[in-house]
């Protein structure tokens, strides 16, 4: 085992324990859900159900001690098409029946561009006023996908719209530009870009069938850097904004496989986010050493899984932390858990029960690794 190591704590974002945002849905949102999909409630009746449990879960995390609070995407069936579906332009598709790893059947929702995208009127801007309400002292966080998993999902789908890719980058750009500056004008100062897309490009597996559609992943690397950089480009200096990477988590499942070598040194050196959010918390995420890339960024270190309830030893925790801490310093590292419990609303294996241990584990160990106040 190596040496303990001690760090600073910090006051803001990203926290030395923190959060990727998504939690398990209580039994009477999903029952009050469901019962608004067969028209037996109206959408007046669901919001007041959706606004009671979400003010239930904000409690509960200012009860646990957490710094950031998020409204465990309880709005949401998606983690990413609702965002998607209220922008401008797009509409609700469709696909063949697929499986999204692992034989686990996924739902076959996604989208598709019929228009011209623009952002205006979007319903997450509620969303969020809601919860910086009730978040009241605590820093509020607002999730949205990145802009290249926009445009990554829209190239697979294929739209009759856009003929040319730079027009439909530099719309894609416009339209995050204008949400990033709607959630900051709504009071939002830590955004998190959720991105599946480079979870896909890490994946050896993935890259062989990139190549075979003619796609080149090392440059759809660099376009999405550039995509994401030109996007978040005239953030206010006060806004925190972090991209979290990830590999797959509907159901409990994964789709994609390997370490970050691949994207490494065009993402970590290149990437103009404050943070990142990524994950580690098995054998296939790979090692620590690409993080020899990281810059001056934040590196929220997702060591323990919300894939099953067990808990991850503590020492083991503090062991890999220190492991990490050999490529990138101790004082820009924080922990979380390796993504969040519910990418959708039917939400992973485990218990609400298991789902606070977890978040009490990654607390408990940020506070006995980070102990000094900081300067």
């Amino acid at each position: 085992m190596l040496n303990p190591v001690i760090g600073t704590k910090r006051n803001k974002p990203p926290f030395r324990y923190d959060i990727v945002g998504s939690f398990l849905r209580p039994d009477d949102l999903k029952d009050a859900r469901l019962q608004y999909e067969q028209g037996e409630m109206n959408a007046e009746q669901l919001s007041v159900i959706e606004y009671a449990e979400i003010a239930q879960l904000v409690d509960k995390q200012k009860a646990l001690g957490l710094q950031v609070i998020t409204d465990g995407e309880f709005h949401r069936s998606w983690w990413h098409l609702d965002f998607f579906l209220g922008i401008q332009g797009t509409q609700k598709i469709y696909l063949n029946q697929g499986t999204g790893g692992q034989d686990s059947k996924t739902r076959t929702e996604s989208f598709q561009i019929v228009d011209k995208i623009s952002f205006a009127h979007h319903p997450m801007l509620a969303h969020f006023r809601e919860l910086q309400q009730l978040a009241g002292d605590h820093i509020a966080k607002m999730t949205i996908p990145s802009p290249a998993l926009f445009h990554f999902v829209e190239h697979y789908n294929g739209n009759d719209v856009y003929s040319d890719q730079e027009e439909l980058f530099a719309d894609i750009i416009k339209v995050y530009q204008q949400a990033i500056q709607a959630f900051y004008d709504a009071g939002c100062r830590y955004l998190q870009l959720d991105d599946t897309t480079w979870g896909t490009l890490c994946s050896g597996r993935h890259r062989v069938h990139l190549r075979s559609r003619g796609l080149d992943p090392d440059q759809l690397a660099e376009d999405y850097v550039r995509l994401i950089n030109e996007s978040i480009a005239y953030r206010p200096d006060d806004m925190v904004i972090a991209l979290h990477v990830c590999r797959g988590n509907l159901r409990s499942t994964w789709f994609a496989a390997g370490g970050y070598e691949p994207i490494a040194e065009t993402l970590f050196a290149q990437a103009q986010v404050d943070a990142f959010f990524l994950e580690y918390d098995n054998e296939r995420s790979g090692g620590f050493e690409p993080l020899r890339f990281i810059q001056d960024q934040f590196v929220v270190l997702g060591l323990v899984t919300t894939k099953h309830g067990g808990l991850e030893s503590k020492e083991m925790l503090k062991t890999r932390i220190a492991e990490a801490a050999q490529v990138v310093n101790l004082n820009q590292l924080c922990l979380s858990t390796q993504c969040g419990f519910a990418s959708t609303e039917e939400g992973n294996m485990l218990t609400e029960e298991e789902q606070w241990d977890k978040i009490r584990l990654v607390i408990e160990t940020a506070n006995e690794v980070w102990t000094q106040p900081s300067s």
